[in-house]
């Protein structure tokens, strides 16, 4: 059996003050202290190899029962950074808060208890944290309970059962919301965008939900944000960006505006910056979205944004959205060195980036490269996004990476491999029902031009596929979603124009 790596994995996540926290603490104890030994192994390890420690350790009683020594050790950790992070967010602070109510009230220290509960519930209050608030509640109804034995009966039980159901009301409330979001994020984390008739009445009866239509219905801020949050997500999956913005600003306003709960939900905050982006840039607002690109940058040094999670958020965020950004202005020569930054911070966040962010990265990593010139850099990464095809996630860009596919070998004109590729390509189109008629109109022009080697036969099935897809884009306006992901248009006037698509990108943006 090959050896867990879950420690390795945890140590390597560790900062450089949270490994001198843990040291540091290690020093107070007495005894023994061989899991150093193989804290500081590991440590300098950059591959977990369990057998070459054995190996330099063959000789320490220890490392005959080194798996009880790795969990203690594991273990040893997670009490470190309990205790290290137990005054840095709100939840920590009101579980030790409770913890201390507990141990006074245990000890009959009431009146000490009390003052503890009043403080935590000013704490709960402010910041939204309905099952804190409601476990304290129970804690005053407790101390009224021994008030009263004490014949004290100055607090009023009725006014507390009222809170109670007050708390609980917005409890469930929230619960809702949270229900609700998931699942319009299946869809947007599954296909990026309705696709089906199916997923779209899922977006219908959503928007439609008394929570999300209804006015006054989130009976807290916390739900106000997810109600909003909601609004722009469903907007967004019909790609109505208009509407997406509203309700995405009104988010980032609430969230603004109440700086305590904005640095508790650092993660919807970074989220919803990264969908006003999008509106941004749809919008060609290119000015206002860079702006937004270094104020996603900056949060990190703000508190609530600086713990390892958000900080991956933040740098896989703001850096595909730069790439997308470049793209769209046809400046794909900027975005060269701005793919080798990302490489070296994705070293950096090795085993921290999620997979839909990298499948994100190599797409537009082969974008970028397609805009240079450099096909085979291109075809290389798209190739990295087809042979990882996850199919729960993201299959918007996996469907569509199949259509830039046939564009990259066509430009290395890898003629007799094409139809092979074409193949495979509506192979998996029709299987996943997720082919629009524009990549239709793609893929049988690209199998008409790779069969010709006139160049005026070329020109003219070129020409046929602009006519066609305009055609089209025009009868059907939701055939443009293709433009989102890969700019048809600039490649075929490339082609007839004998320009680079770069240069029709930045064209067509002038034009417009």
């Amino acid at each position: 059996m090959k050896p867990s790596t879950e420690l390795f994995k945890l140590i390597k996540s560790l900062s450089k003050s949270e490994k001198r926290f843990f040291k540091l603490s290690s020093s107070l104890q007495s005894g023994d202290k061989n899991y150093l030994k193989v804290f500081d192994y590991i440590e300098q390890q950059n591959e977990y190899d369990e057998e070459e420690m054995k190996k330099a350790f063959k000789k320490e009683t220890f490392i005959k029962h080194l798996p009880s020594e790795k969990n203690h050790l594991y273990k040893l950790i997670l009490k470190s950074l309990r205790s290290y992070y137990s005054e840095q967010s709100i939840s920590s602070i009101l579980k030790q808060e409770i913890k201390n109510i507990e141990i006074l009230y245990n000890k009959a220290l009431y009146k000490e208890c009390e003052k503890f509960v009043s403080r935590a519930k000013k704490i709960a209050t402010e910041n939204e944290k309905f099952y804190y608030w409601f476990e304290l509640l129970s804690w005053e109804k407790k101390l009224i309970e021994e008030a009263f034995e004490e014949g004290i009966f100055a607090n009023n039980l009725d006014e507390l059962i009222k809170e109670e159901e007050m708390v609980i009301a917005k409890l469930r409330n929230l619960a809702e919301y949270q229900v609700i979001y998931s699942k319009i994020n299946l869809i947007f984390r599954s296909g990026g965008f309705t696709r089906s008739a199916e997923e779209q009445k899922i977006v219908e009866d959503i928007a439609d939900y008394h929570l999300i239509k209804g006015k006054n219905t989130a009976l807290s801020t916390r739900s106000a944000t997810m109600c909003y949050y909601i609004k722009g997500l469903c907007a967004a999956t019909n790609r109505n960006f208009e509407d997406s913005y509203q309700f995405f600003n009104r988010t980032r306003e609430i969230l603004d505006n109440n700086v305590k709960i904005k640095s508790d939900l650092g993660q919807r905050y970074v989220l919803t910056l990264a969908h006003l982006l999008r509106c941004y840039i749809e919008s060609k607002d290119f000015k206002k979205a860079a702006d937004l690109i270094d104020d996603i940058r900056n949060l990190e040094s703000k508190p609530g944004f600086n713990s390892i999670d958000i900080k991956v958020r933040i740098f896989t965020i703001s850096y595909i959205y730069q790439l997308v950004l470049l793209q769209r202005q046809g400046l794909f020569s900027e975005s060269i060195p701005v793919i080798e930054k990302i490489e070296e911070l994705q070293v950096e966040f090795e085993g921290k980036i999620s997979k839909e962010q990298e499948v994100l990265f190599k797409y537009h990593k082969a974008i970028s490269y397609f805009g240079v010139g450099d096909f085979k850099a291109a075809l290389s990464y798209i190739n990295d996004v087809l042979n990882d095809n996850e199919q729960n996630l993201r299959q918007d860009i996996y469907s569509f990476a199949r259509i830039f596919n046939l564009v990259v070998h066509f430009e290395l004109e890898n003629y007799d491999f094409l139809e092979y590729v074409i193949k495979s390509t509506n192979r998996y189109l029709n299987k996943q029902s997720r082919a629009f008629d524009a990549e239709n109109v793609v893929i049988k022009h690209i199998r008409k031009m790779a069969k010709v080697m006139s160049v005026t036969e070329r020109i003219e099935i070129v020409s046929n596929l602009k006519t066609e897809l305009m055609e089209l884009m025009e009868s059907t306006p939701y055939e443009k979603v293709l433009l989102e992901y890969f700019d048809v248009f600039a490649w075929i006037s490339s082609k007839l124009n004998k320009t680079t698509f770069a240069e029709e990108v930045i064209h067509q943006l002038k034009s417009n």
